[in-house]
């Protein structure tokens, strides 16, 4: 495998080194959305759902078949989003190209009601992934995660219990064979 690059970017794609054991990483993919040298870096793990909709969580939400995602495990009494909807939900915030993050929460739920926000647009999670400033390229320099670059396809088309393995098949090379690693690995 080529070396890891450690500058990070908001909008890359991390994915979770096969031998991860942390419950919370293993096997994830994760959107990074927010970074900052001095103050430390977020994102949202794409590929942990919770047996949730979102109308199970806030009860004025209008009628929505949007399931909830896992995050990460900072903030778990929070819910954030991330869209394809910016040009019409203010306040949000670009993470790349036709991917937003946040927004205006009053108008989310009227767009929603008005069958302007479809839930192929959205997803919303519980908790984020947090690290703090230096920690994330700390990691990535010991190979916990493979940093790559992110397919909206990904967030809205991909089976999200399929991700992490697509992901690293369509990096190709070694990672083709990483991504052949069954979940169990027994150890001689």
């Amino acid at each position: 495998m080529e070396p890891q690059n450690t500058h990070i970017n908001i909008g890359d794609l991390l994915i979770a080194q096969p031998f991860m054991t942390d419950v919370n990483f293993k096997r994830a993919a994760l959107l990074l959305c927010d970074h900052n040298d001095t103050e430390g870096t977020l994102g949202f793990v794409l590929n942990k759902t919770i047996d949730m909709n979102i109308t199970d969580l806030i009860g004025d939400f209008p009628a929505f078949d949007g399931p909830v995602y896992y995050g990460g495990p900072v903030g778990t009494d929070t819910i954030h989003y991330i869209h394809d909807q910016g040009d019409i939900l203010e306040e949000s915030i670009p993470i790349q190209s036709g991917l937003y993050w946040g927004g205006d929460f009053d108008k989310l739920k009227f767009l929603i009601s008005n069958d302007l926000i479809k839930s192929k647009n959205i997803r919303f999670f519980i908790g984020y992934s947090g690290w703090s400033a230096g920690q994330l390229k700390e990691e990535l320099q010991h190979g916990s995660w493979i940093k790559t670059q992110l397919d909206l396809n990904y967030i809205f088309q991909t089976d999200p219990g399929k991700l992490w393995k697509e992901v690293l098949d369509n990096k190709g090379n070694t990672y083709s064979v990483i991504a052949q690693m069954p979940d169990r690995v027994i150890l001689n």
